[in-house]
């Protein structure tokens, strides 16, 4: 902010506070499927490009052209992280989705700006081409997102105790900024669009620190209207599904349940206003995959399949 505008003026934000009180719960998945957007990972053919170092917007400003994609055009890499290092099809592990074959394992080792090691917690973005493919969703259509994740043994984790992986969506509100100049007394209020990404974190708890007996882990929501997380249900090794579903008032309503079977009314956890923001358009889903940034601790391997996109209107 210049020195003038410190003299003559000051900015602030206009926010409404909503209630964490639940409106008309929808089940992720129901309705209409978008073929367009999503995977379901069979094509034996499916591949990824990298496109040589991975952008790091977020931690130097650099995104570094051109970007990763999908040989089919549905996945890109997020330019704010960049993607992990590890994109591969592989055969579905045991007890997954009747009749899939292939699913996509994400890993990381080189989290954090290329060719530097912060040895801090750092993580990458794997991102669907939704927005590019059929545009924006507004909320009055309620779209949600479902995806199968497969979490291995516990030994097989990356030996870390936090957030460990993410399935997020980018949603879009808008807020009102006002500018008052003192001087003249006068008020001018201006709407900008503003991205938001709440969604799913799979948090582990490792037997190494001191105050934890056994190796566990546990699903973590973000958030609630002041940004803060929700600890949701313990998780055990095997096929998770999860699902996030946003409803015409712009309330993001959170699922999960273990195992590959379709989504019901049973496995409702949450509903909320992340941020206290009151979503409008739905833009896209990503993972993100985390590890400590320190050349050695590959990330948990991850194993994803039949991510997709639903509307009921």
């Amino acid at each position: 902010m210049t020195r003038e505008a410190v003299r003559f003026g000051c900015y602030f934000l206009v926010t409404v506070v909503f209630a964490e009180t639940v409106s008309a719960q929808v089940v992720p998945g129901t309705g209409q499927r978008i073929d367009r957007v999503g995977d379901d990972f069979e094509d034996p053919n499916w591949s990824w490009v990298p496109n040589g170092a991975k952008s790091s917007k977020e931690e130097d400003k650099q995104v570094r052209y051109p970007t990763g994609y999908s040989t089919n055009k549905r996945w890109f890499e997020g330019r704010k992280r960049g993607y992990p290092d590890v994109v591969r099809r592989v055969p579905t592990p045991m007890y997954g989705l009747m009749g899939s074959e292939g699913a996509l394992l994400l890993q990381t080792l080189h989290s954090g700006i290329p060719g530097t090691l912060s040895g801090t917690m750092q993580q990458d973005d794997f991102v669907m081409a939704s927005a590019g493919r059929v545009g924006t969703v507004p909320v009055s259509r309620t779209p949600s997102v479902v995806t199968r994740v497969y979490l291995p043994e516990f030994k097989n984790w990356e030996n870390r105790t936090g957030s460990q992986f993410g399935f997020r969506m980018d949603l879009k509100t808008t807020l009102e900024e006002s500018k008052r100049f003192r001087l003249f007394q006068r008020r001018k209020t201006t709407r900008k669009q503003e991205n938001y990404w709440p969604g799913f974190f799979i948090q582990f708890h490792s037997e190494t620190d001191p105050d934890i007996h056994r190796d566990s882990a546990a699903l973590i929501m973000r958030g609630d209207h002041l940004g803060h997380e929700k600890r949701g249900p313990n998780l055990q090794p095997g096929w998770w599904t999860l699902g996030m579903s946003v409803t015409p008032d712009g309330q993001v309503h959170y699922y999960a349940k273990p195992g590959v079977e379709d989504l019901s009314s049973r496995d409702y956890i949450w509903s909320s206003f992340p941020y206290n923001y009151q979503a409008e358009q739905f833009a896209t889903m990503f993972f993100n995959v985390v590890n400590r940034d320190d050349g050695r601790s590959w990330s948990t391997p991850w194993i994803v399949d039949e991510p997709a996109l639903y509307v009921l209107h």
